[in-house]
């Protein structure tokens, strides 16, 4: 059991599993295909960084959102491996769209790398569908660019976006 929660991205061990995230996908990837945000800009006021937490208090995943106009870019997901395969990327992504729907939040995009099969099933599994790309990004072929815009009722009826 894994309990999330907003937290600062610039402790000891938040910094450990961004350096782990990026140990992992930097050698994947060339240099101008690499698209991770660092501490400085997780610290800003339209993120929202969280971390996953044993019950002992060891820190076993992260992950954030941007936030802009109506919508917000999911980032820095990453998940220890020996945690993989327990719920903690679940939680952490249901926490994450909990939080982006509260601030307002109607579409939640990514980016993700080609070379991660097991995060595009994740995701894909999760609702994501795959689009071209959004923001500043430019088209990649190393990189798959998704969405999923969260249901809301409005009157008792359900809508998207």
């Amino acid at each position: 059991m894994v309990r999330v929660r907003i937290e600062r991205p610039d402790p000891p061990d938040a910094i450990a599993l961004i350096d782990a995230l990026d140990a992992y996908q930097k050698p994947l990837y060339p240099a101008e295909s690499h698209h991770g945000i660092d501490v400085d800009a997780l610290l800003q006021p339209h993120v929202v960084f969280a971390i996953a937490r044993t019950e002992a208090g060891a820190a076993v995943g992260c992950g954030a959102f941007v936030a802009d106009e109506g919508w917000a870019e999911l980032k820095r997901m990453y998940v220890v491996p020996a945690q993989r395969g327990r719920g903690v990327a679940q939680a952490l992504l249901a926490f994450l769209e909990h939080e982006a729907q509260a601030r307002g939040v109607a579409v939640m995009r990514l980016e993700t790398g080609n070379l991660q099969p097991d995060a595009l099933r994740f995701y894909e599994r999760a609702g994501y569908v795959r689009r071209g790309p959004f923001g500043d990004y430019d088209d990649d072929p190393h990189s798959v660019f998704m969405e999923k815009a969260f249901v809301r009722k409005i009157g008792g009826e359900e809508a998207c976006g």
